[in-house]
């Protein structure tokens, strides 16, 4: 019994300790820890004294959004693409471009109107002189888009979902 008990006397003693943030200053918050003025709902708040670190930069990354290509592929591009070595598109069939290209790092989104068909969605990347078509179609939320587009162009092919057409 003395055994048993001496064990739980020692299992207290060693388990127990100080907490983290009292062993090692260095982990101690810097905020001053002062209460300021109550808040709006009279509870008093406190404001550390110096700025959080890890803060957001001002410019999002270039491939969460998608937004007007400056340095992509005009829609005349894309077009020329389908109609050329990707034949996706027939030369005697009218296109219009609908939307985009929008950018997302390397990589475009287009819709196209295609008269008297569906409208088309397109999916390129690479340089703006010469994109590389990675899918053409009614829903272009490919594999291989959902695994490597870039989060905006992914958002634009499969978030919104295949584009229906008049009387669908």
């Amino acid at each position: 019994m003395s055994a048993a008990l001496a064990l739980l006397a020692i299992g207290v003693l060693t388990g127990c300790g100080a907490p983290p943030e009292l062993r090692d200053p260095a982990t101690v918050p810097t905020g001053s820890g002062a209460p300021t003025a109550p808040s709006p709902t009279g509870i008093p708040s406190s404001r550390p004294t110096t700025p959080p670190t890890g803060t957001m930069s001002a410019t999002p990354d270039a491939g969460l959004v998608a937004t007007a290509c400056r340095n992509g592929p005009t829609g005349q591009r894309v077009v020329q693409l389908l109609r050329g070595r990707a034949a996706v598109l027939p030369d005697n069939v009218q296109v219009r471009v609908r939307t985009g290209p929008l950018c997302a790092a390397d990589w475009q989104y287009t819709v196209l109107e295609v008269t008297g068909h569906e409208e088309l969605q397109v999916v390129t990347r690479g340089r703006s002189a010469g994109p590389e078509l990675v899918t053409a179609g009614t829903d272009v939320c490919t594999i291989e888009v959902r695994a490597t587009s870039p989060a905006g162009i992914r958002t634009l092919a499969c978030d919104a979902g295949p584009v229906v057409g008049p009387g669908a």
